[in-house]
Order: C-alpha cells, then structure tokens, then sequence
C-alpha cells in the first residue's frame, strides 16, 4: 500500500472514517473527499470538500487528484444513506430520489471521472458496499434495495470496462455496518451478522493483496453467513 493513491468517496461517515484511517497506517496517500469539511491527524491525509452530485465538478476534481498525486491507486465508494417503509404501500418514492442521488449518481459520477485513472494503475481497484437486499429485497426496503442493485449493477458494467488490465471493481456485501459507539448506546442489541466499521476497512486494504482477476466483477460476502 505504501505510496498508492487512494480516494475515498464518503469518508467523513463512519465507515469512511475507519477506512481512511486504516488505508493511511498502511502508507497509502489518502484523499479523503465529503460533501462537508473534514479533519484528520494523519499526515498522508489530503481532505477534499466536493460535491459528487455535480458531474462537471467530480470531473474537474478527478483531474486535479491525478495532476497533484501523480496516479490514482484505488476508488472507494462509502456514500451512503437509508430509507425504508414499513410495507410495500407505504413506501414514499420521494426516498426513492434521495437514495438515487446518494447511491446511484455520486457512484456514476466517482467511476466516470477516475476510470481511466484507475485502468492506467499497476493495482486500481475500486469498491462499493451492497447489502444482501440487493438479491433478496423485503417489501419495506423496496427503495433502498433497489437502489443497491442498481449499484452493483453499474460496478459489474464498470468490471467488465476494467477487464484485461491490473485494475478491479469489487462489491463488498455487508448486512449492516457496526462502530463501537452502537455498542456502548445499545449493548444488549443483537448484532449477529454485522460488519464491525474497522473490519470492512482491513477487507478494504486485502484488495491490493490479491489478483485483479480473482476480483474483478466479484462479491465478497462479510456478513460471516
């Protein structure tokens, strides 16, 4: 990992947090971009405020990470967002519009700016977090699964434009996330099946260990089902 440039998309969340943190202590140059304001202690850190919303801006930000760091190594996509309903005939497809900008388009807008960035690396890789929902969606998530098999979807078509070089796209599979704050909130909760934050980052820095082809186009399962 040492001296590979990686972007983080969604890093001021918790698990984008955990992953940065972990990507620096392994040596890699992190550029940590959020919608808002982030700060972080490790030198090999490089904060970005940017709207992944604004296609022309992600773009123009792409090609400044790319002139500035000289390569980009990896694109982790950690922007994330919930909605659900509490059956089929509740569900408020004005989610439906908010899950599409968080999951779909910032995802379409990342990939499409660093593509060829990541294709031209020795090691590119790239990683979204899906949920099981995304093959098996219940009523009440209709929106969020959804909008999940829409972005495995798009990273399977960005897997197949990555095909024949060193660079992957890989969906990590999660049945939710877990950060120790929920543990101390709500220690009595049943927590069985779900992905501690600082273990989806360790699964995160594995990718650069293996193969591109053993990734590519791949769905790693961290549920521990």
């Amino acid at each position: 990992m040492s001296g590979r440039v990686i972007v983080v998309a969604g890093a001021g969340g918790p698990a984008g947090q955990a992953v940065v943190r972990r990507l620096a202590a392994d040596g890699a140059r992190v550029v940590a971009a959020d919608v808002r304001p982030q700060r972080w202690e490790e030198h090999n850190v490089f904060p970005a405020v940017v709207d992944l919303l604004d296609a022309d801006g992600t773009r123009a930000w792409a090609g400044e990470v790319a002139a500035e760091h000289g390569a980009v190594d990896g694109l982790i996509h950690l922007v994330g967002g919930w909605r659900g309903a509490k059956s089929f005939a509740d569900t408020d497809l004005a989610d439906w519009s908010l899950l599409h900008d968080l999951l779909i388009r910032t995802l379409q807008h990342t990939t499409l700016a660093f593509h060829q960035q990541l294709r031209r690396s020795t090691a590119g890789r790239v990683a979204i977090v899906s949920q099981p929902g995304a093959r098996r969606p219940t009523q009440g998530n209709a929106v969020y699964a959804t909008a999940k098999a829409a972005a495995e979807t798009w990273t399977l078509a960005l897997a197949d434009a990555l095909s024949g070089s060193s660079a992957a796209a890989t969906i990590l599979v999660v049945k939710a996330l877990l950060t120790d704050a929920m543990r101390q909130d709500a220690p009595d909760a049943d927590y069985s099946g779900h992905t501690h934050v600082d273990d989806l980052a360790k699964a995160v820095t594995a990718l650069w260990d293996r193969p591109a082809d053993e990734l590519n186009g791949r769905r790693l399962d961290l549920t521990g089902s």
